[in-house]
């Protein structure tokens, strides 16, 4: 695998968003205005609650994490929908760019995307309501990493299914963490949950993680064990999902779907 090749598709997204304000500006505002809503929400909870309940660092800490989640998906399906839109997958795919090496690209682009939304979240959520990441401790960059494999798998998964039903279906994508959100328990213990929507979270890597967060926050302790289930979950997550879109992609090569791709596909 070279990456060099990989490279190049982190690039053409890097001039791609270089020309264009409107594809910079998502990557601050959407993560702005979260960080606002519930910072807001959460002193508010904090100051009508009992004494000793912290919502900013429970509640807003959540909600950051969760949105780093949802831009390192977004960084993988963004890059592949300018294909999509473009319709430049007949180039791509007919240059000497392998699958792995492509999909290598989507992932470099995420990581430049999903960290510069991680900052800036962070400049906000410190700078106007007193959050500190690093409050979390250790347990922070095991958390970081089965949300970054979760979000890598499900933005590759998500694009295969484009890939092979065609652009329209973009638009099952969009709502994908809006979907999962309930199951991981986000912003509530999972023993909420009814049991089946027990049983559906503990397959879900992001559940381990808010677990892990809420008992750090309330004074106690890291389960090492359910947070490294979680990651070897996640990284086997991410495996089926490279496989599902090579399989993707070998259908729309031997089915002439690829050079017929358009926005009439599905």
């Amino acid at each position: 695998m070279s990456l060099q090749r990989s490279a190049a598709i982190m690039l053409r997204q890097y001039y791609l968003m270089r020309g264009s304000a409107a594809r910079v500006l998502p990557l601050f505002a959407w993560v702005g205005v979260d960080m606002v809503l519930w910072g807001f929400m959460s002193r508010y909870l904090s100051a009508i609650t009992a004494a000793g309940l912290n919502f900013v660092a429970t509640l807003l800490g959540a909600v950051l994490l969760w949105d780093f989640f949802t831009r390192v998906m977004q960084g993988v399906t963004m890059t592949f929908f300018e294909d999509v839109w473009s319709r430049n997958f007949l180039n791509i795919f007919a240059s000497p760019l392998r699958i792995s090496e492509y999909l290598a690209g989507l992932v470099m682009s995420s990581i430049v995307t999903s960290f510069v939304g991680l900052v800036f979240m962070l400049m906000v959520a410190r700078g106007v309501f007193g959050l500190s990441f690093f409050s979390y401790g250790i347990v922070l960059i095991p958390a970081l990493l089965v949300l970054f494999l979760f979000g890598i798998a499900l933005g590759i998964a998500a694009s295969g299914m484009v890939l092979r039903l065609g652009p329209p279906s973009e638009w099952f994508v969009w709502p994908i963490p809006a979907f999962i959100a309930p199951f991981a328990a986000v912003y509530y213990p999972i023993t909420t949950l009814p049991r089946w929507m027990q049983a559906v979270g503990r397959i879900i890597p992001p559940s381990y993680v808010f677990q892990n967060i809420r008992s750090v926050v309330s004074g106690g302790t890291v389960s090492w064990g359910p947070l490294t289930y979680g990651a070897v979950l996640a990284f086997a997550y991410l495996i089926i999902a490279s496989w599902f879109f090579w399989r993707m992609y070998r259908h729309g090569v031997r089915t002439g779907l690829i050079a017929r791709y358009s926005s009439e596909t599905l």
